[in-house]
């Protein structure tokens, strides 16, 4: 696929909607209200057809199970429901995909529903194709032989996993997330249906939605930033910054939704590009040890990691925002605008627990990505000024 055809147009779409860096992500788009309607059209023309669709129970009960399988049917494809998913996946959820889909002799999969349902087909695909298990992907391009192609449907606005190579699979044993990338396990398309978000909790939506914020935000700072990736990261910004409190707020807002969907996946595509930071490292131990909501987690953090990543007088958001603190003070207005947490002391963190929490945040994979070099002591002060 050349990048002139990485993005088709669906009839509902405003196609000034798309920015032209988006040809350059290697995923082609359809994007628009209704464009859920065209998945079955899209998997056959990309070669389906015995299809494995990867979903959790609450999508199957919104009804976009059902959507996506008329669909599929419509176009003729074979297709088999696979909704074991729960948030944060484990390699016990990949393995019971993995049985279903060997049986079947799956030859595609999509994902539908938010980052768990997307990362889960991602791990079904790495351990279908390549063997093994998911701790032998840990790290980046690791899989040997090719892998199927998949469709991803995203129903939140916020992971962005549609746009990435990677897969976030959690050891049960360790509580460890494992990031598992290559290059094969990139979607060869993703179905962007604004209608499908309409349907998120409240709380649902705004954890999201701070997560693909933050996703928008240390992408355009870390040491890996490239000029691509910067242009992802302005563009998701640019729609993220506008369309956040609305669309948590007044979901019925269908133009604020439409910038939250498409902001999420621009800033997906800038995490391919450039991974992410401290923030990041800072909320995988709050999730692992204390159970709370990733997104609530990494918002919390990331003004305090924006202070820290500035005070050295240096701003690495500069593409962003000219000042790093009036940047962490916009952060914390969206947060408290829609009712997230600002404080850990608000979750039930115990100030016993922050010396431990560091050390973990140090080894967290996305540190190393952070614009300024980040030791257990720089976390655990970053953890404290969080606290209170």
């Amino acid at each position: 696929m050349t990048k002139s055809q990485n993005i088709k147009m669906s009839k509902c779409q405003n196609e000034d909607a798309l920015p032209d860096v988006l040809r350059e992500s290697g995923v082609r788009i359809v994007f628009g209200a209704g464009s859920l309607n065209r998945l079955g059209a899209v998997a056959a023309d990309e070669g389906a057809t015995r299809v494995l669709l990867v979903s959790d129970p609450g999508i199957v009960r919104a009804g976009h199970v059902e959507r996506a399988l008329f669909s599929l049917r419509e176009a003729g494809l074979e297709v088999t429901v696979f909704d074991g998913v729960e948030e944060n996946p484990t390699t016990d959820h990949v393995a019971a995909g993995v049985q279903v889909a060997r049986e079947l002799g799956i030859d595609f999969l999509i994902g539908l529903g938010g980052g768990s349902s997307m990362d889960c087909a991602k791990g079904i695909n790495f351990i279908l194709t390549n063997g093994g298990r998911m701790q032998d992907y840990w790290g980046v391009g690791k899989a040997t032989n090719p892998m199927l192609p998949m469709i991803a449907v995203p129903t939140t606005s916020g992971t962005g996993s549609e746009a990435q190579s990677f897969a976030l699979i959690t050891d049960p044993e360790t509580h460890q997330k494992m990031a598992c990338g290559d290059k094969k396990a990139l979607c060869r398309a993703a179905i962007l249906d604004p209608e499908l978000t309409g349907t998120m909790p409240n709380d649902v939506a705004s954890a999201t939605g701070i997560d693909a914020v933050a996703h928008a935000v240390e992408t355009a700072a870390t040491k890996r930033r490239t000029d691509l990736s910067l242009a992802f990261s302005r563009e998701a910004w640019q729609r993220l910054e506008q369309a956040f409190v609305t669309a948590v707020k007044n979901p019925e807002e269908t133009d604020a939704r439409e910038k939250m969907l498409l902001g999420a996946h621009l800033a997906g595509a800038a995490i391919e590009a450039s991974m992410l930071g401290a923030a990041h490292a800072c909320a995988n131990p709050l999730t692992a040890r204390y159970g709370i909501v990733h997104g609530r987690a990494v918002g919390l953090m990331l003004p305090h990691v924006i202070r820290f990543n500035a005070a050295n007088g240096e701003n690495p958001y500069a593409d962003l925002c000219d000042d790093a603190e009036d940047l962490a003070t916009q952060i914390e207005s969206m947060l408290e605008a829609v009712g997230l947490p600002r404080q850990l002391k608000q979750l039930d963190v115990t100030p016993e627990s922050l010396h431990e929490m560091a050390h973990s945040a140090e080894e967290q994979w996305t540190a190393q990505f952070n614009p300024r070099q980040v030791t257990a002591d720089d976390l655990l002060d970053i953890y404290n000024e969080a606290f209170d």
